[in-house]
């Protein structure tokens, strides 16, 4: 049966829904360098990213379910830590996060019509992987940004997982918390590599869900026991992949 339904749905995906993510993206896009001459970077981020996020995953359709929204403090900056499986990931976190948040985005994304300026005019910090020295200054640029309930958000694995399974961490998010004395916010996303797998065009409608763990203190870290803050944050995550009715 769902191989009746993946073919049933191509048309719809190739007609209906591509065409609208391009010309939503084009859209909002533009809409978000506007309001953020006329509003504010946060309302723009709010207004563009979000309802861009939420109008392309109802359309998709997928549906996504929350957990843990208490966890959060709007009014408290965080570093936001999140397993990668899926472009889809963007979606759930721009639309349903609920809090104004800065993206560590790769260079290469910058060159995406509507998105790449969109973007770049709300604060989003673009890092060139092939120069080490160059996204490190652009964090350190990015730093001032995240204050005032403004979080910062890393996919520390680098990239997305191929087959669903958590991958080693990076110290770049755990460097910046502990530079900036702000809490680490991790979350868990589950099914978003079952809508789209990475790397891939295999689109299919579905429910992903979205836990939000309590905030992790960074205070009595520092750089010499960083690994043990990665890998507390690691197990956090995990704790969610593991146990998805959390």
């Amino acid at each position: 049966m769902k191989q009746v339904l993946h073919i049933l749905y191509q048309p719809y995906k190739w007609l209906i829904f591509v065409p609208c993510v391009v010309l939503s993206t084009l859209f909002f896009g533009s809409l978000t360098v506007f309001l953020v001459f006329v509003t504010n970077p946060k309302i723009a981020s709010f207004i563009g990213g979000a309802t861009w996020a939420r109008l392309n995953s109802y359309l998709t359709p997928m549906f996504v379910k929350v957990v843990g929204r208490e966890n959060v403090d709007k009014k408290q900056s965080y570093v936001i830590i999140c397993n990668h499986q899926s472009l889809y990931d963007i979606f759930v976190l721009y639309g349903w996060l609920g809090v104004d948040f800065r993206w560590i985005l790769k260079q290469e994304l910058r060159k995406i019509p509507g998105l790449g300026i969109g973007c770049e005019k709300i604060g989003h910090i673009f890092i060139d992987r092939s120069d080490t020295k160059a996204a490190l200054a652009s964090i350190n640029a990015a730093k001032k940004q995240i204050v005032d309930g403004t979080s910062v958000l890393f996919f520390p694995e680098g990239s997305r997982s191929k087959n669903g399974e958590l991958g080693k961490f990076k110290k770049g998010a755990f460097r910046m918390a502990i530079d900036l004395n702000i809490s680490v916010l991790p979350v868990t996303i589950i099914g978003t590599r079952y809508i789209l797998p990475s790397k891939t065009i295999d689109l299919f409608p579905g429910t992903v869900k979205m836990i939000i763990h309590r905030p992790i203190d960074i205070a009595g870290y520092n750089d010499d026991n960083i690994r043990e803050l990665m890998e507390k944050a690691r197990s956090v995550i995990q704790s969610g992949l593991i146990s998805p009715k959390e």
